[in-house]
């Protein structure tokens, strides 16, 4: 009992670094045995994912009703789509400009690599229109998540709309988050484990030599994840909201190592929930509303990849871009990043878009993913990060806007 209870005492995020530092060296030591533990890494998948359609369906309609005057929803809604808009833009460029200085795909040797099937890439206007479900019951099997966020939306307001009538369902609706956050605190005790095996998983697939066969690219990854957080996030949260660096970095760490080790935004969403409310003061009414609509569009690492690999992709074919074409690369690239899914991977299947904006062939582009894809699994962790680091940001900065931060919270974190 006295090693157990010691256990627990020790903050959660420091057991997930632990986690992650033993994973490692589980992987590289003893490769052939990470099958024995890959089942505590599946569990911890499929228990995240179980929550998250019913949390960002919940959350977001429950955010939304508890908001209560529709014109400080209009407020919230209008600056957290602003404030990703401008991370995203600017993640872009910081993608592009790094591959431009770097120049990664000079030389890139794609003759081994065998071409992947990517699919006919959505249109813009099947894109928008998709937004719409036609059946939200459909949409809630299918995990459509940009069709459960316009749902969700559209429940809290007509939630807040029928006044008194409306009242007993903003309730339950609230209700029914405060328990899903219960549930939340007691699955994320498994998060070391989960994050053990599956960075043991991934080490022992690829070996750390996936950092030294496309290490200028994922040099690049590593860089713009960095310019990004350090200095577009930090602006954020030290320039506008005045909060210390310190107490922010610290108190998202948890969920910074949950998006390193799952490569998703979704499944890392309900950590988010927790560490915002917890750690940082965000008031619930605008954790639940801007945290799982940024799950959704704030993708500042996938922006920052798009536009990256896009400037790889060219230099590898032998292509040398033209103001034009960085043009049209930076305004596909930012919707592109604003369309993917948040699962791991899907970055690198929404370039066929991009690419393809700019005269490369599906065949090219295909050819370009089936290099890249045997080592995206660190560099999709590594840039999970700023997605993560991004969301939490923006939510921060706009509880600040709001009068919605609780800034003894954070001070207390502090100490």
């Amino acid at each position: 009992m006295t090693l157990i209870r010691g256990w627990f005492q020790i903050a959660l995020w420091k057991r997930v670094l632990g986690g992650l530092a033993l994973g490692v060296a589980f992987g590289l030591l003893w490769p052939a045995a990470t099958d024995t533990v890959a089942i505590l890494g599946d569990l911890f998948i499929r228990l995240i994912r179980m929550l998250v359609v019913p949390i960002v369906f919940v959350t977001i309609a429950s955010g939304v009703s508890s908001l209560g005057d529709p014109k400080r929803l209009g407020s919230v809604g209008v600056r957290t789509i602003g404030l990703f808009a401008v991370t995203t833009a600017i993640a872009v460029s910081i993608g592009m400009i790094t591959g431009l200085i770097v120049e990664p795909g000079i030389g890139a040797n794609l003759g081994a690599a065998e071409p992947r099937p990517l699919g006919v890439p959505k249109s813009t206007y099947d894109q928008l229109v998709g937004i719409v479900p036609t059946n939200v019951f459909e949409a809630l099997i299918a995990g459509d998540m940009l069709a459960i966020i316009f749902f969700s939306l559209l429940l809290g307001i007509g939630t807040i709309l029928a006044g008194e009538a409306g009242k007993p369902l903003a309730g339950l609706l609230q209700s029914t988050a405060n328990v899903l956050f219960q549930m939340i605190r007691v699955i994320m005790e498994a998060t070391p484990f989960g994050v053990f095996a599956l960075t043991a998983g991934a080490i022992a697939a690829n070996g750390l030599a996936v950092f030294t066969n496309i290490g200028l690219l994922a040099l690049c990854v590593v860089l713009g994840s960095l310019v990004q957080m350090a200095f577009v996030h930090s602006t954020l949260i030290r320039g506008i909201v005045g909060m210390p660096l310190k107490v922010f970095f610290r108190g998202i760490a948890d969920a910074l190592a949950v998006a390193f080790s799952t490569s998703s935004s979704s499944a890392t969403l309900p950590v988010a929930l927790r560490v915002a409310r917890d750690n940082l003061g965000v008031q619930p009414a605008i954790a639940s509303t801007v945290l799982p609509i940024g799950a959704s569009i704030g993708k500042d690492g996938t922006a920052m990849y798009v536009g990256l690999l896009s400037v790889f992709s060219l230099q590898a074919l032998g292509i040398v871009p033209d103001v034009g074409m960085l043009l049209v690369i930076f305004l596909t690239g930012a919707l592109a990043a604003f369309g993917t899914a948040p699962i791991p991977s899907a970055s690198l299947f929404m370039l066929a878009a991009v690419l393809n904006s700019v005269g490369v062939t599906m065949e090219q582009a295909a050819l370009i993913v089936g290099f890249i894809l045997p080592f995206d699994r660190l560099l999709d962790m590594t840039r999970t990060v700023p997605n993560v680091c991004a969301n939490l940001a923006v939510t921060t900065t706009v509880a600040h806007w709001e009068g919605d931060l609780d800034r003894t919270t954070s001070a207390r974190d502090a100490i």
